[in-house]
């Protein structure tokens, strides 16, 4: 399963509408149900391998980008918050136990706010500019698709949870 995970973050990074300097893509989708189905550690470590696959030069960021250079850049800041976000919700899923759709998009909102911080930092000292400048670039632009993620996201996670009787 946190394979899965990895490769289904990695496909995410496919379906992409480029824009600069943060695309927009399905990656979060995946990151957030990672965290609530599998939990903290486990969906944080398929976060971890996914990275690390993109790392190694397996074309699995987004536009099918590769190498430690994407970490480096305007956009490494919220793959590595992908890891946070994941183990975040991940644990708050955890330990509510069996939680409730409201709760469960709750944590992936919290989660959320800790790929958006680490992706904003990383995002103004890359671009040498102010945190507000990062927000307006790096967040503002993203809050509508990544709430429609998180709902989706949210429903999916209940029903997966159901299935797997977690």
């Amino acid at each position: 399963m946190t394979a899965l995970f990895a490769a289904l973050t990695a496909v995410g990074a496919f379906i992409v509408i480029p824009s600069y300097p943060v695309p927009v893509t399905l990656q979060t989708l995946f990151t957030y149900l990672a965290g609530a189905v599998l939990g903290g550690s486990l969906g944080a470590l398929s976060q971890l391998i996914y990275l690390l696959l993109g790392c190694i030069g397996l074309p699995v960021f987004a536009g099918g980008e590769a190498g430690l250079g994407v970490l480096l850049g305007p956009t490494g800041g919220y793959l590595m918050g992908f890891i946070v976000g994941a183990f975040i919700s991940g644990k708050l899923v955890e330990t509510k136990g069996n939680p409730s759709f409201t709760w469960i998009l709750i944590f992936m909102v919290i989660g959320t706010l800790a790929i958006y911080t680490l992706g904003v930092i990383q995002l103004s000292l890359w671009l040498k500019t102010s945190i507000e400048h990062a927000i307006s670039l790096g967040v503002l632009p993203f809050l509508i698709g990544d709430s429609l993620k998180i709902l989706l996201a949210s429903f999916i996670t209940l029903r997966v949870r159901k299935i797997l009787s977690l």
